[in-house]
């Protein structure tokens, strides 16, 4: 089967010609598919099964490598290392709504790249550098993105529902309105990051430090927030609904009247705050 997938790359490869970083890139993601296809027969796929899920997952790829040549400036023969290339690759997308669902990205450096309604769902983003990225409205479903760092980034919007995002970090992040429904979030570091309408619920976010953040009708409905820290946090409609909050810290933080209640009918500790 490796040679299939091979043979598999060699096509999709020969538009682009012999730019130099082309024996780099076909190792690369050769790897990367034999290692899914792997997977997938571990799942208890057939050869055929395995092979067409692996090919399909390649496809949204191929077709932005696809654009370089047409992109005024852009020299394929620039492109020296797997790294810039698969960089370079991914800001074709820009303001494209481009698809990478179920591709291999692991360590991938994104950075400062535009990928607004991207799809990401699905994927292994494990360590990939989104700083200073536009990812508004993109997808992370069910992505595994420990490590990850989006520090600066606009994510206005997007959804990582059901993700793995253990010790990412989203320090300085516009996360407006994002969805964190049903995912990991253990270790993450939100330094300095906006959470106006963000949804945590059903999620994992214990040990996680919100301290001097202002919460905007954000909502930790069913969260797990054992150890969790809100120290001088600022509520403003923030909800707690069936939360664990008896372990969490709400030393010195500024809420209103609503949360306060709901928090303290929860049995957690609020002697220390203040109410507005």
């Amino acid at each position: 089967m490796n040679n299939n997938l091979k043979q598999f790359l060699d096509n999709a490869f020969k538009p682009y010609g012999n730019f130099p970083a082309r024996n780099d890139v076909e190792q690369e993601l050769l790897a990367n598919l034999t290692e899914k296809y792997n997977d997938l027969k571990a799942e208890g796929k057939t050869d055929d099964e395995a092979y067409k899920l692996t090919t399909e997952s390649f496809g949204d790829v191929s077709e932005i490598m696809d654009q370089m040549q047409h992109v005024p400036g852009q020299k394929p023969q620039e492109i020296s290392s797997i790294h810039s290339f698969l960089k370079e690759t991914f800001k074709m997308a820009k303001q494209s709504r481009s698809k990478f669902a179920a591709t291999e990205l692991k360590q991938s450096d994104l950075s400062g790249t535009s990928l607004i309604g991207a799809d990401f769902s699905f994927t292994s983003l494990a360590g990939t550098n989104f700083d200073g990225s536009d990812l508004t409205h993109a997808t992370f479903r069910g992505s595994e993105l420990t490590k990850a760092t989006f520090k600066g980034a606009n994510a206005t919007g997007a959804s990582f529902t059901g993700s793995d995002l253990h010790d990412a970090q989203f320090d300085n992040a516009n996360l407006s309105n994002v969805q964190f429904s049903a995912s990991a979030l253990k270790g993450v570091s939100l330094k300095n990051t906006i959470l106006d309408g963000t949804s945590f619920n059903h999620s994992d976010v214990r040990d996680v430090v919100f301290d001097g953040l202002t919460l905007n009708g954000t909502n930790f409905d069913r969260t797990s927030l054992k150890g969790a820290s809100f120290k001088k946090c600022v509520f403003n409609n923030a909800s707690f609904h069936h939360a664990e909050v008896k372990k969490t810290s709400f030393d010195g933080a500024t809420m209103d009247k609503v949360t306060y209640a709901l928090l303290k009918g929860m049995k957690a500790n609020v002697d220390n705050v203040t109410i507005q």
